[in-house]
């Protein structure tokens, strides 16, 4: 059982769940064998097996917590030779200067996830956990250096906290 929090708003189609709260809304289909139900300020998850059932439930607690407050991860831009810089376009990050190169690198933002680039700092947030952490992802992978000595050119994304 998912607790429901006031505020929040479930809409449940067959096997999509839609869910809406002050950050925002996140929707997910879930396998064929996983059935949801809405009972009441509860969430019932039944799964044919445990492990299934878990992992469903898990991330409907995600997409709760989501929808109501959001999450957040800060990231620090570092860089030894050449300062990065950040700009949105769209669906496209563009990830400028890195190790000094002409053309920007590309990353794709994914879903409903905002980036905030100031200076160094960089915050991904929105409602949808798997959204953040893909784009997140997304722009490590945009920033792996290759054919250079990993050891001197350090530069990249890193955790701030």
């Amino acid at each position: 059982m998912v607790e429901i929090p006031s505020g929040v708003n479930i809409h449940v189609d067959g096997h999509t769940v839609l869910i809406k709260g002050p950050a925002g809304e996140v929707r997910k289909t879930f396998h064929k064998e996983v059935e949801i139900k809405l009972d009441g300020a509860q969430i019932q998850v039944i799964a044919r097996t445990k492990a299934l059932q878990g992992t469903s439930q898990s991330v409907l607690e995600s997409m709760v917590r989501g929808a109501k407050d959001g999450y957040k991860k800060n990231m620090k831009l570092l860089y030894a030779h050449f300062p990065i810089s950040i700009e949105i376009k769209g669906k496209d990050i563009m990830i400028k200067n890195f190790l000094g190169e002409k053309m920007a690198r590309k990353a794709k933002l994914i879903g409903s996830t905002k980036v905030e680039a100031k200076g160094q700092s960089v915050t991904i947030s929105g409602p949808d956990k798997e959204a953040v952490g893909q784009t997140l992802a997304n722009m490590k992978a945009a920033m792996k250096i290759k054919d250079k000595d990993g050891r001197v050119f350090q530069d990249g994304i890193f955790n701030a906290e």
